[in-house]
């Protein structure tokens, strides 16, 4: 039979865990922001980065079917300038390096930032298991 003592500090317990669950879902922890918005901003930059690995993808291809002496050109500004094909194709590949390994980053954030969540959540569940079957326990009694 459970006392009424170990009742009371599974209610602490389980407040105190409840109110670290709501500071990172409220933003209390993360630069005052909720972790939601963090995890949708993160979505909406890995979105725009996808596209960009789509589009240097693309051209890479397009770089590839070209011959030796083929001329290209890169914009700057208003105006085209001639580029090596090589030189274009180092370049190509280092935009999708860079934007390849931005994504990996994002990813790694944003599980970062679920698993914290999810870990508070699971610790709350818990307790609340535990004053559960602590007053299933004492209603038998």
């Amino acid at each position: 039979m459970a006392s009424p003592a170990a009742v009371r500090e599974l209610q602490r317990d389980l407040e105190n865990k409840a109110n670290d669950l709501s500071k990172i879902q409220k933003g209390k922890l993360l630069d005052r922001l909720p972790i939601t918005f963090h995890i949708a901003k993160n979505h909406q930059v890995r979105k725009k980065y996808t596209i960009q690995l789509g589009e240097n993808e693309l051209v890479l291809k397009e770089l590839e079917l070209l011959k030796e002496d083929a001329n290209v050109y890169k914009l700057i500004g208003p105006v085209l300038v001639k580029q090596d094909l090589a030189e274009a194709n180092a370049n190509v590949r280092k935009r999708i390096e860079y934007i390849s390994a931005e994504l990996k980053r994002l990813d790694a954030t944003v599980q970062d930032l679920e698993e914290k969540q999810n870990s508070k959540r699971e610790a709350v569940l818990k307790v609340q298991q535990r004053m559960q079957a602590l007053q299933a326990g004492k209603a038998k009694a």
